[in-house]
């Protein structure tokens, strides 16, 4: 147990169209071919015919991958040319990852995670399980912190460095990192990153929070922290600097390994309705 009590209830969703779209979005992203297409086309658009020979497929198969993850806005095709031949060049369709892909899968798994799906339907929360730890096998296990609220709804931010400032973003402050976590300035009770609010600690793989004497506060899951306490995190905890409509409200997204059961005995679960 990680001593701290479930912040609020969650609520899940009977909703049976919404139940099947989810299926569907899993289903788009449990194929492991499909993921490795994501991998390959991340950093730089390739046409059909190149991505079945690098993913070692036929071309057929490789545009029924596409069409899928097409299906839920993960990709886009756009007019390209091809390598030249004696007869010239010639147009395709490249297809390349939408911007912040990557990034609303994160999202979208971790909000599906957190809420009572696991109760409510035993095969789907299985299936999530699955398709997170494909997810994080394949592009990397990197925490991330998604914003739930203000100015920066949506956002997330992933947690790449041993020691990770936070705080209301401080143009004239020279001392932020690039992958510091900045927010936006309609954060009004979030201290200025030039006098962090808090910072985000990795140790041997485990990672935690600590409060940097902040004046309006860092809670996680409700609790507030002691100026200079530090916290163990867990996945799904919920973290919140200063409390009000201009505080900062944000959920840590840990990775999935296989074998390893997202969060831990008595792991808070976030208020969420889907």
């Amino acid at each position: 147990m990680n001593g701290s009590p479930p912040s609020e209830t969650v609520v899940g969703t009977g909703d049976v169209d919404f139940l099947q779209e989810l299926s569907e979005y899993l289903d788009v992203l449990s194929s492991s071919v499909r993921l490795k297409i994501l991998k390959l086309i991340e950093r730089k658009p390739k046409d059909a015919r190149t991505i079945s020979r690098e993913i070692e497929t036929s071309y057929e198969n490789t545009k029924k991958h596409l069409d899928r993850l097409l299906s839920i806005g993960l990709i886009r095709k756009e007019a390209g040319v091809g390598k030249p031949t004696s007869k010239g060049v010639h147009p395709v369709w490249e297809y390349s990852l939408v911007p912040g892909a990557l990034e609303a899968v994160t999202r979208n798994l971790a909000l599906f995670s957190n809420t009572s799906l696991a109760s409510d339907n035993h095969l789907l929360s299985q299936k999530l399980s699955e398709v997170r730890e494909k997810v994080s096998a394949e592009f990397g296990a990197i925490p991330a912190l998604i914003v739930m609220g203000g100015p920066d709804d949506g956002r997330v931010f992933f947690i790449r460095k041993r020691v990770t400032l936070l705080g209301r973003n401080d143009p004239a402050f020279q001392g932020a990192g690039q992958d510091d976590i900045l927010f936006s300035e309609e954060y009004r009770a979030v201290s200025r990153v030039s006098k962090p609010h808090a910072r985000i600690l990795e140790t041997d793989g485990r990672y935690a929070i600590e409060d940097r004497g902040s004046t309006s506060g860092t809670y996680v899951d409700g609790q507030r922290l002691m100026p200079d306490e530090k916290k163990t995190l867990l996945d799904g905890a919920m973290i919140d600097l200063a409390k009000g409509p201009q505080s900062v409200r944000m959920m840590l997204v840990m990775p999935l390994q296989k074998g390893v059961p997202q969060g831990g005995e008595g792991t808070p679960s976030t208020t969420r309705e889907v």
